[in-house]
């Protein structure tokens, strides 16, 4: 599949599918769905969730609520999904990197993305950024001027990210191996937990989701140094990418997803993944998430298959070279 962030399916398709379906498909209603995040509120994965429950009520479910499952770098909410009902009512939330870096850094991972997790569609896509805090000095203006103060400065040489394994450690990890520093990461429990202590300077630096950093320049305390995507990003479009400051290789990009629990049937698989598309496609959520840096983006449960296994394979070198493990 080859995936445009100007591509966006529109209601008609999903009406297209309904009717394929039949209309006893769709008769009624569920009565209560939850939609499971493992990140903290006030993120961008909690954002991107409620933003779509507003959309998923009444059609698909009488009521949407979402539930943060925080904790292990997202995988108690993958797990609990694993365990939940394959009835449709529960609902997984998630970036690339719990279904695509994970297996490969964690021997003992407690779930298989493709055998405990039906996807269902593509969610969002969003580039990263690095920004630096009160503990950086002002004269520190990009990537390169950073890791040259980070040499010179050791017990500043750290980072924050949303968590341990996560697409920013690693790509916080690259940038500090690519000026031979042995950058100190730091895992929290979500992007904005990092921004705190980044903000009060208890770390230098916070690799995240770009939208998760924007939301902080009115403080006049954050400094975001670039950006991970092939292009500029579009929500900090003065802030120049990793490739424009002679980092070559730092070209990276993330996607968030919903997945259901293993053996949900294939109408339900269908039924959410339709649902899942008109909610994507409303401009209110467009617009709500283009405020938090997400492109909103939905797929077939096919084509998020395929981009689960490509994704995987693309991480393999990455974690062999960064020599990150997990496992104690």
């Amino acid at each position: 599949m080859t995936l445009s962030r100007r591509h966006l399916v529109q209601s008609a398709s999903a009406s297209a599918l309904l009717a394929a379906l039949g209309e006893s498909a769709w008769a009624q209603a569920l009565d209560n769905l939850k939609i499971i995040t493992g990140f903290a509120a006030g993120g961008t994965s909690d954002t991107l969730c409620r933003r779509v429950a507003t959309r998923m009520a009444p059609d698909y479910a009488k009521t949407a609520v979402v539930e943060n499952k925080t904790g292990a770098g997202g995988q108690i909410a993958v797990q609990f999904v694993k365990e939940a009902k394959p009835d449709g009512m529960t609902l997984l939330q998630t970036p690339t990197s719990i279904l695509t870096i994970y297996p490969h850094i964690y021997k003992k991972l407690p779930y298989d993305p493709l055998v405990d997790l039906v996807p269902a569609s593509l969610a969002c896509v969003f580039d990263f950024g690095f920004a630096v805090g009160p503990a950086v000095p002002l004269t520190v203006k990009t990537v390169p001027e950073f890791l040259v103060w980070a040499k010179a400065n050791p017990l500043g040489a750290n980072f924050g990210s949303p968590a341990a394994g996560s697409t920013p450690h690693f790509i916080g990890a690259l940038l500090g191996k690519s000026a031979g520093i042995d950058m100190k990461h730091a895992a929290y429990r979500g992007t904005q937990p990092a921004m705190l202590d980044l903000l009060g300077g208890n770390i230098s630096a916070v690799s995240g989701p770009i939208g998760d950093l924007t939301q902080h320049l009115p403080t006049g305390k954050v400094r975001i140094l670039g950006t991970s995507g092939a292009k500029r990003n579009r929500f900090a479009p003065d802030v120049p990418t990793y490739a424009e400051q002679g980092l070559k290789d730092m070209t990276h990009s993330e996607w968030f997803a919903f997945l259901l629990p293993a053996k949900t049937p294939q109408d339900v698989v269908s039924r959410m993944s339709a649902a899942l598309k008109t909610a994507l496609a409303q401009k209110d959520v467009i617009d709500g998430l283009a405020g938090f840096g997400l492109e909103a983006m939905s797929s077939t449960p096919a084509e998020l298959t395929d981009l689960i296994k490509k994704d995987t394979a693309k991480w393999a070198p990455i974690v062999k070279a960064v020599g990150f493990t997990a496992d104690a």
